[in-house]
């Protein structure tokens, strides 16, 4: 199967649980080619190497892909007041009011960057089941998408598992150990964890990655 082309030519690798191996119904062109970590705990998945040395490598290489996303768009439109990233929802038609709802909760919370549902998306959604949970992911050959797993999705709220995923893109990485009100805490929290809103760190990241890109990411 063919996928959406994702922000640019992306290193291999992915946000969510750390692992490599076979992505389950995630789509196949992706199996065992790149590094994974997700929302957090699902399941019988555990979390216990957050912050590994593993996990901290894909962080940097979904960053990295996003930095070269902002450069390529920033350059095409020097002039735009927000980069417009596209998305596909065609592929995860049960998650259609979360993503929707997802993109709406970022479009309000920042100003740099905007989620846009249409053709020729940078990136696209996909479900199925997977023990692992939901993950994004990039391939390392500009395709990339985002995984929605059923069981997680009804164990947590949904709208927050889809929220932190679109987060990775927007070029957060996971933070399990933070509290609730942290979005890329993700399952951190566990189940009774509620919100699915960035908090204003979180927020002022994105809008400052989507703003100045490389150059604002080494400021600390």
């Amino acid at each position: 199967m063919r996928h959406p082309k994702v922000l640019t030519s992306v290193l291999t690798a992915a946000l969510g649980l750390g692992l490599a191996a076979s992505f389950g119904t995630a789509p196949a062109a992706a199996v065992g080619t790149g590094t994974t970590s997700a929302f957090g705990a699902s399941g019988n998945a555990a979390v216990a190497y957050a912050g590994s040395a593993e996990e901290a490598k894909a962080n940097k290489a979904f960053f990295d892909a996003v930095m070269r996303s902002v450069a390529k768009k920033r350059a095409a439109t020097p002039g735009a007041t927000a980069v417009t990233v596209v998305y596909s929802a065609a592929n995860a038609p049960s998650f259609r009011t979360q993503i929707a709802r997802s993109a709406q909760i970022w479009n309000s919370s920042v100003v740099n960057v905007r989620l846009v549902e249409g053709s020729n998306p940078d990136f696209a959604y996909y479900e199925g089941n997977d023990s692992r949970g939901s993950y994004a992911s990039t391939d390392g050959h500009g395709s990339g998408y985002i995984f929605l797993d059923y069981r997680q999705n009804q164990q947590y709220n949904s709208t927050r598992v889809t929220a932190h995923e679109t987060g990775h893109v927007l070029g957060l990485p996971d933070h399990y150990s933070g509290p609730c009100s942290e979005l890329m805490s993700g399952g951190g929290p566990g189940t009774s964890c509620q919100n699915a809103q960035p908090n204003a760190q979180e927020r002022s990241r994105v809008d400052q990655l989507w703003r100045y890109g490389l150059a604002s990411a080494f400021k600390g």
